[in-house]
């Protein structure tokens, strides 16, 4: 009876046993991920281009080059192409056309409304905005985990357009007019726009297209004339533009969008 009991019990622990072996097996597949999607998910490019990339010895795991399709690799691997390290989290783009009252922050100590409010539902990957839109300030706002675009779009040299319409509290004068076109002196320096125009007769309405991004250049260049900004709105930001995106919404950027962010010049 004594052995009997003992042999049940030896049974049961192997099956335990078996049970626990698959749980850990299922856990190390669920680890790891084929090498294509790693190279997808840093932004290199498609999984079918990626395998192309594995083929041609481009890429390096661990400092040892990987010609197998299909090779698994974990998280904690170097993967590594033409020398650069790969980022393995899925790279996500947001277009935002943010509305007013809403702060460009991922938080706020006074708990008012921040963009992150408006996309928490885009995706589970961690997002922060591309540079700033003041808190009355509507229109585009890119939001990324890409953050080598996010330094590329946010640093001067590259000189990023932004398109702003700017309503005024009043009509503005040919002189002044011609003043922004030439350059307003600030007392940070010099603020050159890149063009001007007039959107309606009333004059009360322009266009601006800038590169600069100091901080509030926009409505600090009208209020130096004596305007008061009614109203500022982004309609486009680096060749995006806001066509068939209502204000509060967002939409992931398309490859190719994405694509001519990143070779931007």
């Amino acid at each position: 009876m004594q052995k009997k009991y003992k042999y049940k019990k030896r049974q049961a622990q192997e099956v335990q046993d078996t049970r626990q072996h698959g749980k850990e097996d299922q856990h190390k597949r669920q680890e790891s991920i084929r090498l294509n999607k790693y190279i997808a998910n840093a932004g290199v490019c498609s999984r079918r281009e990626a395998d192309k990339l594995i083929q041609n010895g481009e890429i390096k795991v661990n400092g040892k080059v990987i010609e197998e399709l299909g090779y698994q690799v974990k998280k904690t691997d170097k993967v590594t192409y033409k020398g650069k390290k790969l980022n393995p989290e899925k790279l996500v783009y947001v277009l935002l056309n943010k509305p007013k009252n809403f702060i460009t922050t991922t938080e706020d100590p006074q708990e008012r409304r921040t963009v992150m409010h408006l996309v928490a539902k885009a995706c589970s990957e961690r997002i922060y905005p591309v540079g700033r839109l003041d808190r009355n300030t509507t229109g585009l706002l890119l939001l990324t985990n890409d953050g080598e675009l996010a330094k590329k779009l946010s640093h001067p040299s590259y000189g990023v357009q932004k398109l702003y319409q700017v309503d005024l509290d009043k009509p503005i004068t040919d002189k002044d007019f011609l003043s922004i076109q030439q350059g307003v002196m600030l007392e940070d320096g010099l603020a050159k726009v890149d063009e001007i125009g007039l959107v309606n007769e009333t004059r009360k309405s322009l266009g601006v297209q800038i590169h600069i991004g100091r901080n509030r250049i926009v409505r600090r260049i009208f209020e130096h004339l004596g305007y008061q900004v009614v109203r500022l709105d982004r309609v486009m930001y680096a060749g995006l533009t806001k066509k068939d995106l209502p204000r509060g919404t967002w939409r992931f950027l398309d490859e190719k969008e994405v694509v001519k962010l990143k070779y931007l010049k």
